[in-house]
């Protein structure tokens, strides 16, 4: 067996960062088309995971680290990166295994030290950058990771109407933001706070009011 180890969502100011495992007897039991997930339109990515989790032969393991835990001021991205990518082995049910991760650090041996550290099962993981791009596997997990973040994003925009794509540099995100902001005096629910962009929000939407008086 060997698994691919990828996440979503690193640097969005709303939603969760996501991490997949995926554990294959082999690669070519994946299904055609698995490529790196932001080359794939969210249709097809949609298409693929369901023929992922319907594979008998594969194992997905999935892990969610919410905003209010990428808030905590004593943790960083990079150890939650490696955090996420453990916690999905660990949900896969990894043991004895060898794989791939795409490294989340730019000392890719280091980052993969760490999650093999971190993972409760006995794993061998080979650390690699931009591993998405260059291993099937891994590109799968991507995809998984990717499908999981976009379920989320179309879950609040079901609830609180256009939020767009979550990240800092998507207008409807910005738009979004300042409104709420200015309408409830607080951040929404489902933001980094400790995201600069948030920290914007708040003092334009202070700046406003003070004007008025």
């Amino acid at each position: 067996m060997r698994f691919g180890v990828d996440e979503a969502g690193k640097g969005p100011v709303f939603g969760s960062m996501w991490a997949a495992a995926v554990v294959v007897p082999r690669a070519s039991v994946l299904p055609d088309g698995v490529d790196d997930s932001k080359r794939l339109s969210p249709e097809r990515r949609e298409t693929l995971a369901s023929t992922i989790y319907d594979d008998d032969r594969v194992q997905v393991g999935v892990a969610e680290i919410p905003p209010a835990r990428i808030d905590e001021p004593e943790t960083d991205m990079n150890s939650l990166t490696v955090a996420a990518q453990a916690e999905a082995l660990d949900d896969a049910g990894v043991d004895g295994a060898r794989g791939v991760v795409d490294a989340g650090d730019t000392d890719a041996a280091r980052f993969g030290r760490r999650v093999g550290d971190a993972a409760d099962g006995d794993v061998r993981v080979v650390p690699a950058h931009r591993a998405d791009e260059s291993d099937a596997v891994v590109a799968a997990a991507s995809i998984v990771a990717k499908v999981a973040r976009d379920a989320q994003m179309a879950a609040l925009a079901d609830e609180y109407g256009p939020v767009g794509s979550g990240y800092p540099s998507d207008g409807t995100t910005r738009e979004f933001l300042a409104d709420y902001v200015e309408r409830t005096g607080e951040l929404p629910p489902f933001a980094r706070e400790s995201w600069s962009t948030c920290a914007d929000a708040l003092a334009a939407a202070e700046q406003c009011g003070l004007g008025e008086f």
